[in-house]
């Protein structure tokens, strides 16, 4: 039975002796009335792991109707090694950070919360929204954000809709600074507060605007404080300046005391601190008051009422495979939509109608790496290999289209030959003998360390130059990473592709592209290097320094990714949003009504109308991207600012060649807020430069002028408590509260 089939009426009660049972009630009002009929035993139930099964789980209260919380990794799918290959194996958050498609996020969740529910959890330990500040990091792969807080903060809403419309509770994870794996479990993460409002905590205020029901403090420490048992950034921070209604649990072990005073709900997976007898004790001296155990309670419940837990008697079980075709043939969409393209000089596509003699080069072309280790592993139950995808789109069967070593005279195309690349002599010779070479280069990571470097694995750079020596422009690079990698050979080749761990579908996804069934519109996330450690961060910084307490200093503030490029004008390899289509763009902006300027004073928004037009050979799609800096500023108190940062982004889809679409943003003064010096937010009147760009290097730009006084923002407004409902089918526009597209001929 599928979970819409279930409705079983042990759990579908009337609201006469259980009047927390009425659906006609909001979940906050269904959760406070249980609450009212909890003891304090069955309330302390709820702030500890009790029993066992899936990776965490907290029992059910029978008496009540209370189902058991159940739990499950990951952030790329559900984690089952008892049950490999009963699951899907999604595109990594990173990847779908490289969508800028927000339709493409909740399609993700959805499908991921679907799968979550059809093995009977209730909660997803995703999506991961942390900043990719240290390029080696371990877990890069498992975050939505890439290194942009205004991305995260878009991406992770439609993600956290998509889960919970499907009757479980997303977990927004890990809050907070846990950007480094290298002594994860006792680092102290150094950050001053104008940096994490401004770069850290947006993409978790994205998931608290969707209502997102669950949240996961961090291993690490932050200012010398456990961060689950940090009341400066659990009670303050999270829950009243941003507003958070959900519930925080612990990450596996790591409570440290019991911390509900601090801020923390749930110790996961088991109760060392948060138990009965330390809850009570507490209780007893009064450094716990008895309103914080209800209020922990309130929280952990009212989501679950939200996503439809008490209404619905979900009876199934780890052992289901929950993958479906469907959900197979949006893996595969989601890989293409995800792969960017960093470079073409005209080999791509790939023409399927020629004769082609494709050689293939290295191990990933028959064995991807598709997945990172740790939470975020899923196991699959099939892997395509790219080898196999390829012979496919050039219509040859099994037994057939082999070109050997290319070394008679001559194997005829189609055909394909594969070269583990061990020996890059005899790989220059395979190269020289084919029409096309493809090169795949891979690397992965997972949680609990901190990559050696950010080099592809093997003789990777040593087999693409060989066979971009015998090949030159006719070599294309197919390349895997679980963030940032250097591509030190990219002049030398023709085209080159780039992936985010994209999942068990990659292959097909990766054929679509290089044929050109999918024209690629993926832009990077995050910016890759041209070196090693290219942002200068000293030991102090990462992995931190110290004997007894190892300590990182974000001293680099504001300056993480392309804002450290920018600020230093220097030139990445690839810089951030950089990412190429089968056709071309043009933008040109349109004049607002009233002119460039705006003032501290009023609420009254520019609306900025950019055209962007297909100029190219055929339809595709685009992302306009919308940045602003500070160019001269008349307000004391403010320091020096990121020259350029990411605050909208629209996609125009299926723009035909030829067609223009109108992309409308809606710039208001408080879009151009900075900290100051004392961390508030405030309106700094002065001039702005406002850019409109896409992947490819096109640029439109004007000047804001914002005008009166300096005024102290209110930077926390309280959001209204959303209700997310059961099975809530996934919205079908991608657009954002700020921006709107129309098509015009």
């Amino acid at each position: 039975l599928t979970h819409k089939m279930i409705a079983s009426a042990a759990f579908a009660f009337s609201g006469g002796d259980r009047p927390w049972m009425s659906t006609a009630d909001t979940p906050a009002q269904r959760a406070a009335t249980l609450v009212q009929h909890m003891t304090l035993a069955e309330k302390i139930q709820l702030t500890h792991g009790s029993c066992g099964g899936y990776v965490g789980n907290v029992c059910g209260i029978g008496r009540l109707g209370v189902p058991a919380i159940k739990m499950n990794d990951g952030p790329q799918g559900f984690r089952d090694n008892a049950h490999p290959g009963s699951s899907t194996a999604w595109p990594c958050s990173l990847a779908i950070g490289a969508t800028f498609d927000r339709s493409a996020a909740e399609a993700w969740g959805a499908a991921m919360g679907d799968e979550f529910f059809r093995k009977g959890a209730n909660v997803q330990l995703g999506p991961g929204v942390c900043l990719a500040r240290v390029p080696r990091n371990g877990r890069n792969f498992e975050y939505i954000s890439g290194e942009d807080p205004h991305l995260g903060y878009e991406m992770v809403q439609p993600a956290v809709r998509g889960i919970q419309g499907a009757g479980v509770v997303a977990n927004a994870k890990h809050w907070a600074n846990n950007n480094q794996e290298t002594d994860r479990t006792s680092v102290d993460e150094e950050v001053d507060e104008r940096t994490q409002f401004e770069l850290y905590y947006p993409p978790f205020e994205g998931a608290i605007a969707a209502g997102v029901g669950s949240a996961m403090c961090s291993y690490n420490k932050i200012r010398t404080r456990w961060s689950c048992e940090n009341p400066e950034t659990l009670q303050r921070d999270l829950k009243e300046r941003l507003g958070f209604r959900g519930w925080v649990m612990s990450d596996w072990g790591a409570t440290h005391s019991m911390s509900l005073a601090q801020g923390l709900d749930q110790e996961m997976p088991g109760a060392d601190f948060m138990n009965a007898a330390a809850i009570e004790a507490a209780l007893a001296s009064g450094e716990v008051d008895a309103s914080r155990i209800d209020d922990a309670a309130l929280r952990i419940l009212t989501p679950l009422f939200g996503v439809g837990a008490f209404d619905i008697n979900n009876t199934n079980t780890q052992r289901n495979n929950v993958s479906t075709p469907a959900h197979t043939a949006l893996a595969r969409s989601l890989a293409a939509r995800s792969v960017v393209l960093l470079k073409n000089n005209g080999v791509l596509p790939l023409d399927r109608t020629k004769p082609l003699r494709v050689a293939l080069f290295g191990k990933s072309a028959r064995a991807p790496v598709v997945g990172g280790g740790g939470s975020g592993a899923v196991v699959p139950a099939f892997v395509p290999s790219p080898y196999d995808a390829i012979r496919a789109r050039l219509g040859l069967s099994a037994g057939t289209g082999d070109c050997g070593l290319l070394d008679a005279s001559e194997a005829e195309g189609p055909c394909v030959a594969q070269s583990d690349g061990d020996d890059t002599l005899a790989a220059y010779e395979l190269a020289r003998r084919s029409d096309i070479a493809v090169v795949f280069v891979a690397t992965s990571s997972g949680e609990g360390s901190d990559r050696a470097s950010l080099s592809f694995d093997g003789n990777a750079d040593l087999l693409v130059r060989a066979v971009a020596a015998a090949k030159g422009r006719r070599t294309v690079v197919a390349c895997v990473a679980p963030g940032a990698a250097l591509t030190p050979w990219a002049g030398e080749v023709g085209a080159v592709t780039y992936a985010f761990l994209p999942g068990q579908e990659y292959a097909d996804g990766l054929a679509d592209v290089l044929f050109g069934d999918v024209n690629p519109s993926a832009h990077l996330p995050l910016t890759l290097p041209r070196a090693e450690n290219e942002v200068g961060f000293t030991d102090a910084m990462w992995p931190g320094v110290g004997d007894k307490q190892r300590v990182a200093s974000y001293s680099e503030g504001l300056l993480v990714g392309y804002r450290w490029y920018n600020a230093h004008n220097a030139t990445p390899a690839f810089p951030f949003g950089h990412g190429l289509s089968y056709t071309t763009f043009e933008l040109a902006i349109g004049e607002p009504r009233g002119g460039w300027t705006l003032s501290t004073a009023s609420a009254t928004a520019l609306h900025v109308s950019v055209v962007l037009t297909n100029v190219g050979p055929r339809e595709g799609d685009e992302v306009v991207q919308a940045y602003f800096a500070p160019l001269s500023l008349a307000a004391p108190g403010v320091p020096n600012h990121p020259i350029k940062a990411l605050w909208g982004f629209e996609r125009v889809s299926d723009l035909g060649s030829g067609e223009s679409a109108t992309v409308t943003f809606s710039l208001g003064a408080r879009d151009l807020q900075l900290s100051d010096l004392n961390g508030d937010l405030v309106l700094a009147p002065g001039k702005y430069n406002v850019t409109f760009e896409n992947g490819a290097g096109a640029v439109a730009a004007r000047t804001v002028t914002l005008t009166g006084e300096r005024v102290v923002a209110e930077p926390f407004p309280q959001p209204a408590a959303p209700a997310p409902q059961a099975r809530r089918a996934p919205a079908a526009s991608g657009a954002t509260s700020g921006t709107s597209a129309q098509r015009r001929e």
